[in-house]
Formats: structure tokens, C-alpha cells, sequence
């Protein structure tokens, strides 16, 4: 598809979205063929990691395979109340593209469920990790978490709490996490997304990632956009203060004039242009052990869209319309 056709094809999605928002995920632009790295696979598609809708999984693999590759486990955000992870198809793709064997799990969401449910979810999908990765051409002793949102925050809090892990057996060991636009202090809870989300939790300050930092937490690359109105970068500083403070590694990387949802949204071929967000987390992984014996394959980078058509330049309007569905999480 060329660019001319991916964009008109984007057109055709942009203008669906608000008559056919039941059908049409407003995710889908990042999720075109075109809008996609190449050289990758889906390997695994729904695979049930225990009973239940919500307990499935996919598996994103680099075509070209030869020893096992790094693995990493990526939660997607939602406010813990939404999300899908058909909607993160650009992610899977993209880590494949520089390496990695990429799973992205469903979990339960608010109102089935509160904390800390969804977290035994992902230490559930992450013991299905441990058992089968192999047979998908990854190396369960080089696993990496990330997440982005309300997913950053699970993927933090399986890191540092080794209780939702040990619970289903998990033994492999975390070599860092990568973390989107995460919450990790938050308390008291001001906004009703959240309330609903941790409200019931009977030691409120034992949700908070930044309650729970050991010398033992893996290194831990924090990233954030700099107007980020749904959480704020002060969130994110006063974490790696505290992280640092235990001597954990960390290291913060703030995107100027990125909002919530764009470093995400730049993982993805579609937007990789605007910033470094993918190659910032693939360095930071490969500092850690993603790849000690050799450079991994690499994709090459889409080039910045020389000029949009009109119709379609609002790009940023989808963004906009994302960040939109969002409540702040802290003051």
C-alpha cells in the first residue's frame, strides 16, 4: 500500500468514527497494514491463558528468528476500565520489529472487577509466559515488562510487589520495565475513575507503587509527555526520586509537548517520526540484557510524512479524541 493509499484508507476510518464508534475502534488508524512495521508475525492470536473472556492473549514475533529473542510483556492502559489488546496490535509489532517475542494480555476490567484483581490477571498471563514462550521462539530468562497508562502502573506493580507473581508460580526473573505515562502516586483517590478502580482496597496506601520500592525493584526506564494532563510528570519525578533514593536504576525521559496518550501512540510505525519513544525503551532494554550476544535485527524507520492531505492532517485530532476519554488520575 503506498502512502497515498494508507491515507485515504485513514481518511475513510477518521470519518466513521463518530457515527460508528460501536464498530470502528478509534486505535484502528495505528493498526492499518500500512501503519504497521513489516517483517513481523502474529504467532499466537486469542490464546486462553486461563477460563474466561478476558484471559487471552496474543504473541508478536520478528520474521526472521534464530536463537530464542528477549521477551517482553506489554500492558496496555484504559483507566483499568477499558482497553483491548487487539487495539495495541501496532506495539506488538513494533517491539517484534526491533527483536523482541511480544505478548499482550486481556485482563478483567472495572466494574467486573477492582484492585487488586487485574493484577492477578497479568501474573496469571505472565506464569502462561513462563510455561510456553519457548514454543514461540522466546527466552523466558530474558523477560522485560512495559505498559503504558493504567497499564504502566500493572506492569510497575508486578515488578515491585513479588506477591501477585509468587501467587501462579512465577519465577522468572523481571530484567527492567519500560513505563508510559504511569500512575504510581496517586493517593488519596480524588476522581471517581480511580475510585472505582482502588476505592474498595482495605490498605488504600498498599496500591501505590511508590509505597512499595525495595533495592530488589529491577531498573526501570519512566517516560512521560511534558503536557501530560491526566498525569502529570510530577508523578513520574517523584517516583524516580524515590526509586534512585533505594538505588534502584532508573532513568526518566520526558517527550516535549507530548500529552497522554502520544508516546504510546509513537511506538507505532505510524507516528514513530515525532519521537524516539520505541528505540528510547529498545536501548534502555538492551542496556539490561536484551541482547547479549549480538545487535538485534532492526526495522528501519518510517520518514516524517512530507505533507499530509488535508483532510486527513488532523492526526492529532484522534490523539485529542483519546486523550479526551480519560479522567486526570492525580492532582
Amino acid at each position: 500500500m503506498t502512502r497515498t493509499r494508507f491515507f485515504a484508507a485513514l481518511a475513510i476510518l477518521i470519518s466513521l468514527l463518530p457515527i460508528q464508534a460501536h464498530a470502528v475502534s478509534v486505535m484502528d488508524p495505528f493498526n492499518l497494514p500500512a501503519a504497521m512495521d513489516g517483517g513481523t508475525s502474529k504467532v499466537g492470536d486469542g490464546i486462553p491463558y486461563a477460563n474466561g473472556p478476558r484471559h487471552k492473549l496474543d504473541v508478536y514475533a520478528p520474521e526472521q528468528r534464530g536463537a530464542p529473542a528477549p521477551v517482553v510483556f506489554f500492558i496496555y492502559g484504559g483507566g483499568w476500565s477499558r482497553g483491548e489488546r487487539s487495539d495495541y496490535q501496532f506495539v506488538g509489532r513494533a517491539l517484534a520489529s526491533r527483536g523482541f517475542v511480544t505478548v499482550i494480555a486481556d485482563y478483567r476490567l472495572v466494574p467486573e472487577v477492582r484492585f487488586p484483581d487485574f493484577l492477578y490477571d497479568s501474573a496469571a498471563a505472565l506464569r502462561w509466559v513462563q510455561d510456553n514462550i519457548a514454543n514461540y521462539g522466546g527466552d523466558p530468562n530474558r523477560l522485560f515488562l512495559a505498559g503504558h497508562s493504567a497499564g504502566a502502573y500493572n506492569a510497575v506493580m508486578l515488578a515491585l510487589d513479588p506477591s501477585y507473581r509468587r501467587q501462579f508460580g512465577v519465577t522468572m526473573p523481571i530484567l527492567a520495565v519500560g513505563a508510559l505515562s504511569g500512575p504510581y502516586d496517586f493517593y488519596p483517590f480524588e476522581y471517581s475513575e480511580v475510585k472505582e478502580a482502588f476505592g474498595y482496597a482495605p490498605s488504600p496506601e498498599g496500591t501505590q507503587p511508590i509505597n512499595l520500592i525495595t533495592a530488589d525493584a529491577p531498573p526501570m526506564y519512566l517516560a512521560s509527555g511534558t503536557t501530560d494532563p491526566i498525569v502529570r510528570v510530577q508523578n513520574t519525578n517523584h517516583f524516580a526520586e524515590r526509586l534512585r533514593a533505594q538505588g534502584v536504576w532508573v532513568t526518566t525521559q520526558f517527550y516535549e509537548g507530548f500529552g497522554h496518550m502520544e508516546p504510546v501512540i509513537a511506538m507505532g510505525a505510524a507516528w514513530r517520526w515525532r519521537a524516539p519513544v520505541l528505540d528510547d525503551m529498545v536501548g534502555f532494554f538492551q542496556r539490561f540484557g536484551a541482547f547479549p550476544s549480538g545487535v538485534p535485527y532492526v526495522a528501519v524507520a518510517p520518514e516524517a510524512p512530507e505533507q499530509l492531505p488535508e483532510a486527513i492532517a488532523p492526526m492529532d485530532q484522534i490523539v485529542s479524541q483519546l486523550n479526551s476519554m480519560f479522567q486526570p488520575i492525580e492532582e
